[in-house]
């Protein structure tokens, strides 16, 4: 139960406040002090959810006893009380970090409604508090779900031309195998930018039909093609202010991409069925597995698109570039399942490790983290080289 600490030398005072506030605030606890150096001791001893307190009191005024607490505990909550009450007095209070200056003698209705929004704002100060360690817990859960794992040649030059790009605005067109990692360095480039408050939305243009694949980007209006039974923001709008992160851009249609084009060149965009155009502030990071000359070439993709999003373009090699960062992405994938099961983590040996390293990675690392899992649901306590023969098939 969360308590409330009265400080007040006059006895017949302070047992009038714990008679009524007591009646109106049940789920509290009352401590009394007798003057301000009780109080403060009380103070150091434990939090309270509030303090009311007088000013003038022996041993320790209730002034003093204000400005020692808010080094103390610079969240404590207090009330003062006086009946010497004088403008200056309330002002250096409230300066001092007081949420409020009631004078003798006391209005009790004044009081009650004090003390019961000096409670409330305390209370919501908390769930902001919870509420920011939470978003802060939720935020280094995700950077470690995008962390770039490796200390290979291959990864250290991606990684050192992340830290190039993410400072500017530039379009980034990420290119390579599938499995290899392109994701980890498009969050890499958000998270590292000026705009990472800002949000990170992620389209599979692969994944969308292609009829479809407007009303993703762009939204749609109610009543603007069958099914559209309400209006719809698209990803453009949702990403304003942040990044919009365009995967397998290589698999979307001619139409979407000339509109895709012409949002890039204005910084605005039209939903379906709708002649408003809507002003966008978007980074745009673009992926595909695709060699993009040869679909140029083939008339499968706008070489004028191409130019606008590949401002700068990063090549993500395939795992079997860079085996070298087998032997820790096992490490982080171990850690990561242990996590996900509620286990301990369980070890590789290193014969193990070098059996996995002699291995061909043709799904890469999303491949190497299911073996991962496999090998610690079915290896030994330890996994070995034997249980790689036994349950990685290759």
């Amino acid at each position: 139960m969360q308590k409330i600490l009265i400080v007040e030398d006059e006895k017949a005072i302070s047992g009038v406040l714990h008679s009524i506030l007591s009646d109106e605030l049940t789920d509290y606890e009352f401590v009394i002090a007798e003057d301000g150096l009780e109080g403060y001791k009380q103070i150091e001893k434990e939090d309270f959810a509030l303090v009311i307190s007088d000013i003038k009191m022996p041993k320790l005024s209730g002034t003093e006893l204000l400005k020692q607490s808010m080094v103390l505990k610079p969240e404590s909550t207090f009330i003062m009380i006086s009946g010497h009450a004088d403008i200056d007095s309330a002002v250096s209070c409230l300066k001092e970090g007081a949420y409020d200056f009631i004078s003798k003698p006391i209005d009790i209705n004044r009081l009650i409604t004090s003390v019961k929004n000096a409670l409330a704002k305390e209370s919501l100060k908390k769930e902001n508090k919870n509420l920011q360690t939470e978003n802060k817990t939720l935020k280094r859960k995700v950077n470690k779900k995008y962390q770039m794992i490796g200390d290979s040649p291959a990864l250290k030059k991606i990684q050192d031309m992340i830290e190039k790009v993410a400072a500017s605005d530039a379009r980034v067109l990420i290119t390579g195998p599938n499995g290899a990692g392109k994701e980890l360095v498009a969050h890499a480039i958000h998270n590292q930018s000026e705009r990472a408050r800002g949000p990170m939305v992620e389209v599979n243009c692969a994944a969308i039909p292609s009829e479809l694949i407007e009303s993703e980007l762009f939204g749609h209006v109610k009543g603007s093609f069958t099914g559209a039974i309400k209006d719809k923001q698209g990803k453009f709008e949702q990403a304003n202010g942040g990044t919009i992160f365009l995967d397998e851009i290589g698999d979307m249609s001619l139409i979407a991409q000339a509109k895709v084009l012409r949002a890039l060149q204005e910084s605005k965009v039209s939903p379906v069925g709708s002649d408003k155009e809507i002003k966008v502030d978007v980074r745009v990071i673009a992926a595909t597995n695709k060699n993009m000359q040869k679909e140029i070439e083939e008339g499968k993709f706008r070489e004028d698109l191409y130019h606008r999003l590949s401002v700068i373009e990063i090549y993500v090699p395939p795992l079997d570039d860079r085996k070298d960062d087998i032997r820790l992405l096992v490490e982080h994938f171990s850690g990561m399942i242990a996590d996900e099961h509620g286990t301990a983590v369980k070890k590789f040996d290193d014969k193990a490790i070098d059996a996995l390293k002699v291995l061909s990675w043709t799904g890469n690392i999303r491949e190497l983290r299911n073996v991962v899992e496999r090998l610690i649901i079915l290896g030994g306590n330890t996994v070995s080289e034997e249980d790689v023969a036994s349950f990685v098939r290759k």
